[in-house]
């Protein structure tokens, strides 16, 4: 398996273009947890391309993303540079770089399942202070209907390791295990994407498990597309459809 900290190397330009963000309702909720009013010192752990560490500037903190991938954290430092809140870190989960007790809020938005480890948990409860929180998001697709299905047979069918690497596979009790008394509050949000054709195929692209676009596999999974596209678009756009999650609650010490 592909090295979880460069697998995305190759994939920047589609991650950042066609995965989707998160709903402002998700943002709201973790404030009003957190206590937006406080501003808390955010560490963005896995923060990427800083799809959620954007959002998270939007609502007036001070954000460190925290990536290992040099290409998906320049790609960050170039959009969100201009912003005096941001900083940016080349660590992982494992080994942030950042000083113990120095946070307020960890956030992990579509990361965690790349770093669910002892390691992780031990960085995880060093750097936060003891007030703080920790929240892990995804947006879990749907498999949804019509177009949004045939994508989802056909990540199954031609990607290179999406069984392993799925963070769906992920368990609730894994998950808790990082919180205090394995106790955490679990939200959910509805939220939606609307692609073209070649949308589809660039959120495609955009996965780690995707084959490469010079593969046979690669082919057939676009042939398989269109003929869905064609199918099921109407006005020339197909939804994909998610659940935001939200899991929030004391870290494990």
């Amino acid at each position: 398996m592909t090295d979880s900290k460069k697998r995305f190397s190759s994939r920047v330009e589609d991650y950042e273009k066609y995965r989707p963000s998160y709903p402002e309702s998700l943002l709201n909720k973790l404030f009003e947890i957190t206590g937006s009013t406080s501003k808390p010192v955010v560490a963005d752990i896995g923060s990427g391309t800083g799809i959620f560490t954007e959002l998270l500037l939007e609502h007036g903190v001070t954000v460190t993303g925290v990536e290992p991938n040099d290409d998906m954290r320049n790609a960050a430092e170039k959009k969100l540079s201009v912003n005096t809140r941001f900083s940016s870190q080349n660590g992982s989960a494992e080994k942030t770089g950042l000083k113990s007790d120095s946070v307020d809020l960890i956030t992990a938005a579509q990361a965690f399942h790349w770093f669910n480890n002892d390691e992780t948990k031990a960085e995880f409860a060093r750097i936060l202070n003891h007030n703080g929180w920790l929240a892990l998001i995804w947006n879990d697709r749907k498999y949804g209907e019509g177009c949004q299905a045939v994508y989802e047979d056909v990540l199954k069918k031609y990607g290179t390791d999406y069984s392993q690497v799925n963070h769906q596979n992920l368990t609730e009790e894994q998950i808790a295990s990082f919180f205090a008394g394995n106790k955490m509050d679990t939200y959910s949000f509805v939220h939606t994407q609307e692609f073209d054709f070649e949308g589809v195929l660039g959120r495609l692209r955009s996965c780690s498990y995707s084959p490469d676009e010079s593969t046979q596999d690669y082919k057939k999974a676009v042939e398989e597309i269109k003929v869905a596209f064609d199918q099921y678009s109407v006005n020339g756009k197909v939804p994909f459809e998610y659940d935001s999650k939200l899991y929030i609650g004391k870290i494990q010490r």
